[in-house]
């Protein structure tokens, strides 16, 4: 466990190997799960903001979705998070021409119509956070990929020798800031040199 201020990161961020394989996994984590996406409070706001920005990008059966549940819903589990359509895809999901699932809020992100990219679940993913129960201010990080789903991703990540941290840096550096991931990075050269 590496402790950087009050955020417990799993030895695992550091040492294990990621690269999504998308082509293989067709982005099957927008679909495989007990909920849709987790989504920040701050989150919330955005996703109220924007809606009219990202309707275009979604399918018919999501913005059906979105119009029967809500823009996003609380879970008992997950808290607050992104309805999906029955019980898979996530609502904001879009599958392209190769069946690769692809997310409406991201696409309109990529156009340079939003200043949010996605929920930082979906971005940090197969990193996953949690909040102390016994203590709210310190927050875990954890490195979770699904064992079938991301078999390609891990394969791949040994490969090409990316550790986690670096295929995540974008989104760690989002959640995070950047002193964190500079710690984080230099703990890794670090402890790969007393090996």
């Amino acid at each position: 466990m590496i402790a950087i201020d009050n955020i417990l990161v799993s030895d695992e961020v550091i040492e294990e190997q990621f690269v999504c394989d998308l082509a293989k996994c067709k982005g099957g984590c927008c679909e495989d799960g007990d909920a849709g996406a987790p989504m920040e409070k701050w989150e919330l706001e955005k996703l109220k903001d924007n809606y009219d920005v990202i309707k275009p990008y979604m399918t018919a059966e999501g913005l059906a979705e979105v119009k029967r549940q809500g823009k996003y819903l609380f879970d008992k589990e997950f808290g607050w998070v992104t309805p999906t359509i029955n019980g898979g895809i996530c609502a904001y999901g879009v599958r392209d021409e190769k069946g690769i699932i692809k997310c409406s809020i991201e696409q309109a992100y990529n156009d340079g119509r939003l200043d949010w990219k996605k929920p930082l679940s979906c971005h940090l993913f197969p990193i996953k956070t949690q909040k102390s129960k016994r203590d709210p201010d310190v927050e875990y990080v954890n490195y979770e990929p699904r064992q079938d789903l991301c078999r390609a991703a891990c394969g791949l990540g040994k490969k090409l020798k990316v550790p986690v941290y670096v295929f995540l840096k974008e989104s760690l550096i989002r959640k995070y800031g950047e002193g964190f991931y500079e710690a984080l990075s230099a703990t890794a050269e670090h402890l790969k040199q007393t090996k």
